[in-house]
This record gives structure tokens, C-alpha cells and sequence, in this order.
């Protein structure tokens, strides 16, 4: 027994009042999606794709849309040859759509577009430049050195030797773009493309010119001043107006952009507009209190640290951090985090003074001594420090 079909407007998903604009939109949307080119040896995806292209037949089809409304499926069971399920899938218009489709998968350009020999926005150019961390927080001024390209003064950009003009382009009269062919599922499909021999301009040029090459352009190297924000962050860029590539035809230039590398610094972290870092304390200071010297974008800063602060100890210095892009006088914070310092290095006298400081405030460097030396603990010898280690 034959497989029942799905109704049509159930498999592209639309309702029976859809018009012709929603019917090619939902039938685009499944034709990309389960294209045998973009699923290849997927057995289920080929099927959803030709029922999704059969629906689409009957229904792009005013006259057919009628009939089957009126009678369903029935009402082609038989009427043709060659297609699927019995109508003639040939006489459906698919090129339209699968000249955006092939346009998507391979490349080339949009059925029916207008040609693109008009004036056009040159490229932009990507370059970078290094700063340090001080100059991303408070910003800078920087120069750059860069080959940028200029209109040839000799052919005034034509690329044409003197005395002699750019020709229509043969391959594709003058329009930019060239029609080609290509085989679809369905059988030819006509596509357009940028023509590859003029570029898109519409003009070749025979005689070139002797300082540009035929190119139009001159590359020399040049020094520009970049304006660099304060606050802004490592990988961010700065973009500078018409100083990319020439525009075509006519059209303006493309723009610079100057990507930011922050140099590590040695101290500082940030993370958004906020600053981070660590401050080694002496264990006088934060047994007994005192002052201690904190480093900061803005210079240094002292800070009174209480009696009996403990090491990790984090401390926010307000509006010592990095200047909102938007506004720089908002600035973020700037967290400091004190650790206490051990010396590594003691006299004779400061070792009897440390061993009188712990017998004063619990004599901690006896704590293992006075817990083997307990009556309680029957373990001996060798023993006792298995026994405390287990």
C-alpha cells in the first residue's frame, strides 16, 4: 500500500490563506535546510527535501493551488509524467529561488540583482597598535605607519594610459555581472556572478598606465595619528574614517581599524573597569596596626591598616580603577588584596624574640610536643608520629 502524503501545507508549515511571498519564504527556509548538497548521504533529509519541493510545485502554482483546495491529491493522481507523485514538476518556476539558494551554497551572486559597477566604499584596513597599561586607563595619542593607497595623479584613478579611456567590458557588457548554468537537482539553473574579468567595474582597461600598473592607485607609506580613548580594553579597536582602501567608481574610502594590545602589567590586573591587586604586609603591620604604601594607577596611596588584620584581606580603594569609555570621569574601583609577608631570613636576636612572642600567645611552636607528651596517649617512640598521621 502506498505511503499517504502529508498535506502540502502542512509539510511547508504555512496555513491555507498563506500568499505566494510566505509559501516561497517557507519553501527557501526547507530547501536550504535539507538541500542534498548540504546533507549528502542523508537518505531522510533527500526525502523532506523533494516532498518539501513538491508542496511548493502544486502550491506556488495559482491554478494548481485552485485544484487542489478544491480536490486535494486527487487531484493530480495521474495528470503527468515524470515528476513526483504524478504531476509534471517541471513546469514549476524554481528559479528564482534556487538561484538564492546556489547563491548561498556556492557562492555566486543573487538572480536578478542589479548590477554592481556603481560607486562602491573602498575596503577597510585592519592594522594595531601596543600600548602600555597607564596609557589604556588615561588614554593616548599615537602614530602609526601604514601603506595606504592614493589616486594615481597620472590616470586620476582610470588605471588608462594617458590619452586613452577604460572599454566596456566584452564578457559582460558593461554590467559587472556575468549569467552562468549550473546544475541543480531539478535540472539547469541560471545564476549571476560578479564578472571575473572586469571586477564588477564594467570597464577593461587596454592600455595600462605606465605609474599605476592599470590599477588607479598609487601605495605609499604614511603616518597617521591615532586618538586612543581612555578605557579601553585589550583586542577593542579604534576606527578612523575614510582611511582604508579607495572606494570604486567614485564611492568613498573604506576605514582604518586599529586594533589595541594592552602590554601586561607587572602589578595591576583588570577585569570590565575595575582594577586588581596583591600588597605584601609585614606581620607587625597587621598584628599591631599601621600604615602601608599601596601602588595605584594614580600614584601611591597610603592606607591604614587595623590591628589584627588577616592575611587575604581585601580592601576597595573607590574610583582608583579604569575610566568608562562612555565617560570617563565614572571610573570603576580599585581592590587590593594584603598578604601577610613571612621573612625568609632572621637573626639570632629576632628568632629569641619570635620564640618569646609564641610563648606569650600560645606557644604554638610546642603544640606537637605537648599533645605526645600527653598521659593519655599510650603510643611511644617511633610510634607517635605514625599514629598522628594516619
Amino acid at each position: 500500500m502506498a505511503e499517504q502524503k502529508r498535506d502540502y501545507y502542512e509539510v511547508l508549515g504555512v496555513d491555507k490563506s498563506a500568499d505566494e511571498a510566505a509559501i516561497k519564504k517557507a519553501y527557501r527556509a526547507l530547501a536550504k535546510k535539507y538541500h542534498p548538497d548540504m546533507n549528502p548521504g542523508d537518505e531522510e533529509a533527500e526525502k523532506k527535501f523533494k516532498e518539501a519541493s513538491e508542496a511548493y510545485a502544486i502550491l506556488s502554482d495559482p491554478e494548481k493551488k485552485r485544484q487542489y483546495d478544491q480536490y486535494g491529491h486527487s487531484a493530480f493522481d495521474g495528470s503527468g509524467a515524470g515528476g513526483f507523485g504524478g504531476f509534471d514538476f517541471n513546469s514549476a518556476d524554481f528559479g528564482d529561488i534556487f538561484g538564492d539558494i546556489f547563491g548561498d551554497l556556492f557562492g555566486g551572486g543573487r538572480r536578478g540583482g542589479r548590477a554592481n559597477n556603481g560607486p562602491m566604499k573602498g575596503a577597510n584596513l585592519r592594522t594595531s597598535v601596543r600600548i602600555t597599561f597607564e596609557e589604556a586607563v588615561f588614554g593616548v595619542d599615537k602614530e602609526i605607519e601604514l601603506t595606504l593607497k592614493d589616486e594615481c595623479t597620472t590616470c586620476r584613478g582610470t588605471g588608462a594610459k594617458p590619452g586613452t579611456s577604460p572599454e566596456t567590458c566584452p564578457k559582460c557588457g558593461g554590467k559587472g555581472q556575468v549569467v552562468f548554468s549550473q546544475q541543480s537537482f531539478f535540472g539547469t539553473v541560471r545564476n549571476v556572478q560578479t564578472c571575473p574579468d572586469c571586477g564588477g567595474s564594467g570597464k577593461i582597461v587596454k592600455e595600462k598606465c605606465p605609474d599605476c600598473h592599470g590599477s588607479g592607485y598609487i601605495a605609499n607609506k604614511k603616518k597617521i595619528q591615532v586618538s586612543i580613548p581612555a578605557g579601553i580594553d585589550n583586542g577593542q579597536s579604534v576606527r578612523i574614517r575614510e582611511k582604508g582602501e579607495p572606494g570604486i567608481n567614485g564611492g568613498p574610502r573604506g576605514d582604518l581599524l586599529v586594533e589595541v594590545i594592552v602590554q601586561r602589567h607587572p602589578i595591576f590586573q583588570r577585569q570590565d573597569y575595575n582594577i586588581y591587586s596583591t600588597v605584601p604586609v609585614s606581620f607587625a603591620v597587621t598584628a599591631l596596626g599601621g600604615e602601608v604604601v599601596i601602588d595605584t594607577v594614580d600614584g601611591k596611596v597610603i592606607y591604614d591598616v587595623k590591628a589584627g588584620t588577616q592575611t587575604d584581606t581585601k580592601v576597595r580603594l573607590k574610583g582608583k580603577g579604569v575610566p568608562s569609555l562612555r565617560n570617563k570621569e565614572v571610573r570603576g574601583d580599585h581592590y587590593v588584596t594584603l598578604v601577610v609577608q613571612v621573612p625568609d631570613k632572621l637573626s639570632h636576636e629576632a628568632k629569641e624574640l619570635l620564640k618569646r612572642f609564641d610563648e606569650e600567645t600560645g606557644d604554638t611552636l610546642n603544640a606537637a610536643k605537648n599533645v605526645t607528651s600527653d598521659p593519655g596517649n599510650e603510643t611511644s617512640g617511633k610510634d607517635k608520629k605514625k599514629k598522628f598521621w594516619k
